[in-house]
Protein backbone atom coordinates (compact mmCIF):
# COMPACT_ATOMS: atom_id res chain seq x y z
CA UNK A 1 0.00 0.00 0.00
CA UNK A 2 3.17 2.19 -0.04
CA UNK A 3 2.22 4.06 -3.36
CA UNK A 4 -1.67 3.63 -2.80
CA UNK A 5 -4.07 6.31 -1.55
CA UNK A 6 -5.79 5.25 1.85
CA UNK A 7 -9.57 5.22 1.57
CA UNK A 8 -11.62 7.57 4.51
CA UNK A 9 -13.10 4.06 5.99
CA UNK A 10 -9.23 3.69 6.81
CA UNK A 11 -7.85 6.34 7.81
CA UNK A 12 -10.79 6.47 10.01
CA UNK A 13 -9.96 3.03 11.49
CA UNK A 14 -6.52 4.32 12.19
CA UNK A 15 -7.04 7.09 13.41
CA UNK A 16 -9.31 5.24 16.06
CA UNK A 17 -6.34 3.05 16.47
CA UNK A 18 -4.12 5.86 17.18
CA UNK A 19 -6.29 7.31 20.19
CA UNK A 20 -4.56 4.71 22.66
CA UNK A 21 -1.34 5.17 21.61
CA UNK A 22 1.33 6.73 23.52
CA UNK A 23 3.10 9.75 21.48
CA UNK A 24 6.29 7.92 20.35
CA UNK A 25 8.14 10.94 19.10
CA UNK A 26 8.30 14.59 20.33
CA UNK A 27 9.43 17.42 17.93
CA UNK A 28 10.64 20.35 19.72
CA UNK A 29 11.90 23.65 18.77
CA UNK A 30 14.99 22.12 16.81
CA UNK A 31 12.54 20.76 14.29
CA UNK A 32 12.74 17.51 12.08
CA UNK A 33 16.55 16.82 12.84
CA UNK A 34 18.12 14.16 10.44
CA UNK A 35 18.65 11.68 13.84
CA UNK A 36 14.27 12.58 14.63
CA UNK A 37 13.93 11.98 10.68
CA UNK A 38 15.95 8.11 10.96
CA UNK A 39 14.34 7.47 14.08
CA UNK A 40 10.61 8.57 12.91
CA UNK A 41 10.90 5.83 9.97
CA UNK A 42 12.73 3.44 12.18
CA UNK A 43 9.48 3.20 13.99
CA UNK A 44 6.93 3.35 11.59
CA UNK A 45 9.01 0.13 10.23
CA UNK A 46 8.81 -1.46 13.79
CA UNK A 47 5.42 -0.10 14.12
CA UNK A 48 3.20 0.90 10.81
CA UNK A 49 1.47 3.78 13.03
CA UNK A 50 3.21 6.60 14.59
CA UNK A 51 1.98 9.19 16.94
CA UNK A 52 4.00 12.58 17.15
CA UNK A 53 3.57 15.01 19.89
CA UNK A 54 5.08 18.62 19.00
CA UNK A 55 6.34 20.47 21.59
CA UNK A 56 6.52 24.04 21.96
CA UNK A 57 4.88 24.71 17.91
CA UNK A 58 2.12 26.90 17.21
CA UNK A 59 -1.07 25.69 14.57
CA UNK A 60 0.35 26.97 11.59
CA UNK A 61 4.34 25.50 12.64
CA UNK A 62 2.53 22.46 13.40
CA UNK A 63 1.56 22.57 10.19
CA UNK A 64 4.51 23.33 8.30
CA UNK A 65 6.25 20.35 10.20
CA UNK A 66 3.36 17.79 9.42
CA UNK A 67 3.67 18.42 5.45
CA UNK A 68 7.52 18.81 5.98
CA UNK A 69 7.38 15.32 7.79
CA UNK A 70 5.16 14.27 4.20
CA UNK A 71 7.39 15.71 1.90
CA UNK A 72 10.73 14.33 2.97
CA UNK A 73 9.99 11.17 4.29
CA UNK A 74 6.49 10.55 1.88
CA UNK A 75 4.73 9.10 4.95
CA UNK A 76 1.10 10.25 4.97
CA UNK A 77 -0.12 12.42 8.22
CA UNK A 78 -3.88 10.32 8.57
CA UNK A 79 -4.73 12.37 11.32
CA UNK A 80 -4.22 15.82 13.47
CA UNK A 81 -5.73 16.88 16.59
CA UNK A 82 -4.25 19.07 18.72
CA UNK A 83 -0.47 19.34 19.40
CA UNK A 84 -0.74 15.78 17.74
CA UNK A 85 -0.22 14.22 14.64
CA UNK A 86 -0.88 10.43 13.48
CA UNK A 87 1.77 8.55 10.26
CA UNK A 88 0.94 5.07 9.09
CA UNK A 89 3.29 3.61 6.40
CA UNK A 90 2.11 -0.11 5.60
CA UNK A 91 5.26 -2.50 6.00
CA UNK A 92 5.72 -3.96 2.53
CA UNK A 93 6.86 -7.33 3.84
CA UNK A 94 3.29 -8.97 4.79
CA UNK A 95 4.83 -11.33 7.19
CA UNK A 96 5.90 -8.11 9.96
CA UNK A 97 2.33 -5.89 9.10
CA UNK A 98 1.32 -4.66 12.52
CA UNK A 99 -2.13 -2.80 11.10
CA UNK A 100 -5.04 -5.00 9.42
CA UNK A 101 -7.39 -3.65 7.17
Amino acid sequence: MENLSLTGAQKTRLRGLGQNLEAALKIGKAGLTPTLQREFLRLLEARELVKVRFEGADRHERAALIARIETETTVPCVGAVGHTALFFRQNPDPGKRVVAF
